[in-house]
């Protein structure tokens, strides 16, 4: 009895013994050897892993940047601060990097926006793409104000106020998540310190804008024909800037009979 025991023992140690020399053998042999510009890079970043710069995480960024197929100043988080940091690492300039920030297209809130009918349905706003009219608010373009993009950002960048949705700038990182999740695809970005936006999003001619919401954009012409620097276009029912153009002079707001054109400190 005592002697099976052993013999058990023994053969345990023996089989435990050679797993562990060969695994050993197997870790030197097909060892990946790590890039120590990829780690260093990897350390810069600032680990938020949102997805923002179009990778996976930040981890895939690193790898990126340090094969040369993504830009260093690649992190919309990190910004020109971090930019600086990755670009001494790789050893070349980090370029120009323009802060960008979300901004939500829309006035339409509980007192400008017309409604419908009254919902007391799910609270969320990509479940109303399946409810008539895409909603109880008479606008189909319009911010639901059941705040997916909330959920979606990780910087407490978003609230709803009012039945709609506002952006902290300051607080924005620009990782475009709420983007991404909202279905009236009612955000873009765009350069943080731009001061004039168009915040409206509905594509409806100016009769039925006007009943929709009280700030709707009539595509009138009036914030085109009468910017000096041409920054402003109407395509579609609906006025756009061009921010590489626009010298924020405040001619639109000013010729804007809806006051869709606004103007932020």
């Amino acid at each position: 009895m005592v002697q099976g025991i052993l013999i058990a023992t023994l053969l345990t140690g023996c089989v435990g013994l050679f797993v562990g020399v060969f695994l050993g053998i197997a870790g030197i042999k097909f060892k990946v050897e790590s890039d120590p510009k990829e780690e260093a890079v990897l350390g810069a970043l600032p680990g938020n892993n949102c997805g923002g710069c179009g990778y996976a995480g930040c981890s895939g960024l690193a790898s990126a940047i340090a094969k040369g197929e993504a830009p260093v100043n690649g992190c919309p988080v990190g910004g020109e601060s971090v930019a600086g940091v990755i670009a001494s690492i790789m050893g070349v300039e980090a370029g120009e990097t323009v802060r960008k920030t979300a901004f939500v297209k829309c006035q339409g809130d509980c007192d400008k926006a017309h409604t419908d009918y009254d919902y007391t349905g799910v609270k969320d706003c990509a479940m109303l793409s399946f409810v008539p009219g895409g909603g109880p608010k008479s606008c189909n373009y319009g911010c639901l104000g059941y705040g997916n993009c909330v959920k979606a950002c990780a910087f407490d960048a978003i609230h709803v106020v009012n039945g709609i949705a506002y952006v902290d700038k300051d607080a924005c990182k620009a990782c475009g998540k709420c983007v991404a999740v909202c279905p009236k695809g009612l955000i873009e970005l765009v350069p943080y310190d731009s001061k004039i936006k168009v915040s409206c999003n509905s594509a409806e001619k100016g009769p039925v804008a006007m009943k929709a919401c009280d700030t709707a954009c009539i595509g009138c012409g009036l914030c085109a024909r009468n910017c000096p620097a041409g920054a402003v276009t109407v395509n579609n029912n609906l006025a756009s800037i061009d921010y590489d153009k626009c010298t924020g002079c405040g001619t639109c707001v000013e010729k804007c009979p809806k006051k869709a054109i606004i103007r932020e400190s």
